[in-house]
């Protein structure tokens, strides 16, 4: 059985990634601070699988605390690196704590992984890597050129990916950087979902909470962009379609599927949905429209962006199984579960 380590494993994707890899039969590590998670989702975990998840309390970016895991361990035959501060507008007022933390961790589980000798890594990226595009250039497939970012979380993320493409020039171990457009949605038995332990700027969390009564009302960032109703275009995903690429990534590296050092891959539905869409779609599915206001452009945010994610269906055997009307209903679905 392989063991696998998963950085960030309490947060949202990586919760419901550990089911995943658990569900296929691997041994599962976890570490996490908490910092935008709680350990709480470790006996959400124990309830839909069973298993209890061995896991270590620490900061990754303390590289000897990550050392002495990796020794206790023995190594990994595979790591899953989701560990990052993630929201955008965050990262505008607060640059310099994103490049410290979401690349200092990366460099030091690198660096672990190196000095254990064996384990292949799959690198939580995202979809802000490419940046604001023009029209024509849509949808985004890996061999768009990324550019200029919008906001120092995608930088963090842009930079991650190229400290790890120059690191496979010495061959040291193999990477796959999975692209992210935007996770959404909830496990199917309602246990689990997304739930930020600080500020929430994701749009869903937003919606549910509206929806529930927790906020007054959200806020929709602009109505004056070059789309059909003038609000930013976002292609949507279940989180759970996002958690079984992860696996098969992992397996294809495991299996030796892939020749090269490095490569990257998109993970998205393909189809680019408004902020407006996915208002009234959750509003058709679960009876109830959230108030919502329009304000300014936010800071970091780009226009519009969906993927071309025909090579993860061609190599990875990736396809997604959930529709942003599954999307809708599970977030809500978790929402309730947290006011019972």
């Amino acid at each position: 059985m392989a063991k696998i380590l998963v950085n960030g494993g309490a947060g949202y994707i990586g919760s419901h990634t550990i089911i995943e890899l658990i569900e296929q039969g691997y041994e599962v590590v976890s570490i996490d601070n908490y910092v935008n998670s709680e350990p709480e989702n470790y006996d959400r975990i124990k309830k839909i699988t069973g298993n209890e998840i061995r896991h270590y309390d620490i900061d990754l970016c303390d590289f000897e605390k990550v050392l002495k895991v990796f020794k206790h361990e023995e190594g990994f035959d595979g790591i899953i690196h989701f560990a990052a501060l993630k929201s955008v507008p965050e990262s505008v007022k607060k640059p310099l704590q994103y490049f410290e933390n979401n690349n200092q961790s990366l460099i030091n589980t690198a660096k672990a992984i190196v000095n254990s000798g064996k384990g292949n890594l799959i690198f939580s990226s995202s979809c802000s890597v490419y940046g604001n595009l023009r029209p024509d250039q849509l949808p985004v497939s890996e061999s768009t050129p990324t550019q200029m970012v919008e906001s120092p979380y995608g930088y963090t993320k842009l930079m991650g990916e190229n400290m790890l493409r120059f690191n496979a020039l010495n061959k040291s171990f193999k990477t796959i950087a999975l692209r992210y457009f935007n996770p959404v949605g909830a496990h199917s038995s309602g246990l689990l979902g997304e739930l930020p332990s600080q500020g929430i700027n994701n749009l869903i969390p937003v919606v549910t909470q509206t929806a529930a009564g927790i906020r007054e009302e959200l806020t929709v960032f602009g109505n004056d962009y070059n789309t059909r109703d003038g609000s930013c275009i976002r292609d949507y995903i279940h989180v759970s379609d996002i958690a079984n690429a992860h696996v098969l990534a992992l397996e294809y590296l495991l299996e030796n599927r892939q020749k090269e050092y490095f490569d990257v891959y998109n993970l998205g539905s393909g189809d680019g949905v408004t902020v407006l869409e996915v208002l009234q779609t959750f509003a058709r599915v679960n009876g109830i429209l959230p108030s919502y206001k329009i304000g300014p452009r936010r800071a970091g945010d780009v226009e519009m962006v969906y993927s071309d994610s025909g090579k993860a269906f061609k190599n990875l055997g990736w396809k997604t199984k959930y529709d942003l009307d599954e999307m809708m209903r599970s977030a809500w679905s978790w929402q309730k579960r947290l006011l019972s």
